[in-house]
């Protein structure tokens, strides 16, 4: 078993066609037809189904292609660290961001980090929480921009600042008046959440005091989004209240329907993660002080807060069981 094999038969899951991944790997289809030969009769087990079209792993073919995933990840991860010790800012990584997060940040991120590091490429992706941290383990993202901690073995945190929350109300709302937002029972089952960010989720039902989501029965609607544009929208229109990161009202600094929670004010940490095999530290650096140079004043300002968890809720635990 060779690394180059198990290249092929990562490229075959991806294309489902021999001529497609030989074109990707660089190498004739007789000859990765081969060396899949090869490995089967080597571990004596079908990796695919060739009598599917397109190509399909077999049942455990699927396993053995996750595995050897893994096993490149480790194998690039030693590149990487010979790589870092020639020259550290050059090359390139996949950073994964929250979408939460990633719409406010990510803008001025992108244009301050070419004057810092020139000769490094970024692949940028917006997703979840889920699939960032499956990504982190598989080795398809190097780098996460994340709500931490995630109470995840086998990856390194690296805190880079303390986003708060605001509550963001109503013209109709009792406390649409108020300087602060105190949250109340009536309030409850109006809290609007995002579908499938199980993380953000867990995050304001812990602000609430919430076990987990509460329906309202009065509802006729079940909002299936994943924007926090859309639930600014939907407070807008007077159909719920919303908890939401700071830095998504900072462009709207005349609203004054979004409301500061008193001290202390809760919280979420947000930090770089990586696999505990990524080497390049001076990339981190340099992403952490980009990022919070970013960051507008208010934001860097103490004060006292309650970091809110999500990993240990009962809630993202029974959301997330299955595929985490």
């Amino acid at each position: 078993m060779t690394i180059q094999q198990l290249r092929y038969i990562i490229a075959l899951d991806e294309h489902r066609h021999f001529s497609k991944a030989a074109e990707v790997c660089m190498v004739t289809q007789p000859g990765l037809t081969i060396q899949l030969k090869n490995l089967e009769e080597e571990i004596g087990i079908k990796i695919f189904d060739r009598t599917k079209v397109p190509l399909k792993p077999t049942l455990l073919g699927v396993e053995i292609i996750n595995r050897a995933k893994k096993v490149l990840h480790e194998a690039d991860s030693i590149r990487n660290f010979v790589v870092n010790q020639k020259n550290d800012l050059k090359g390139e990584v996949t950073l994964g961001v929250i979408s939460t997060l990633s719409p406010y940040l990510i803008p001025q991120f992108i244009k301050s980090m070419r004057d810092v590091v020139p000769d490094m490429h970024f692949n940028i992706k917006e997703t979840g929480t889920g699939q960032l941290l499956h990504g982190l383990q598989n080795g398809e993202i190097d780098i996460a921009l994340m709500a931490t901690p995630t109470g995840m073995p086998g990856l390194r945190e690296y805190p880079v600042f303390n986003e708060p929350f605001v509550a963001f109300l109503h013209e109709g709302h009792p406390l649409a008046k108020a300087d602060h937002y105190e949250m109340n029972l009536t309030d409850k089952p109006f809290l609007l959440l995002l579908q499938q960010e199980y993380c953000y989720n867990a995050q304001m039902l812990d602000i609430c005091g919430m076990p987990d989501r509460m329906s309202n029965p009065d509802e006729q609607f079940n909002y299936d989004i994943n924007s926090i544009e859309t639930l600014k929208n939907l407070v807008r229109a007077e159909l719920g209240f919303a908890i939401i990161p700071e830095l998504s009202v900072l462009n709207e600094k005349e609203n004054t329907l979004f409301k500061p929670f008193k001290d202390p004010k809760p919280v979420r940490e947000i930090s770089l993660v990586t696999s505990d095999t990524f080497s390049r530290k001076l990339l981190l650096e340099k992403m952490s002080h980009t990022i919070w140079g970013c960051l507008p004043d208010k934001l860097k300002e103490e004060h006292k807060y309650r970091k809110i968890q999500w990993n240990d809720s009962p809630y993202f635990v029974n959301a997330t069981a299955g595929f985490l």
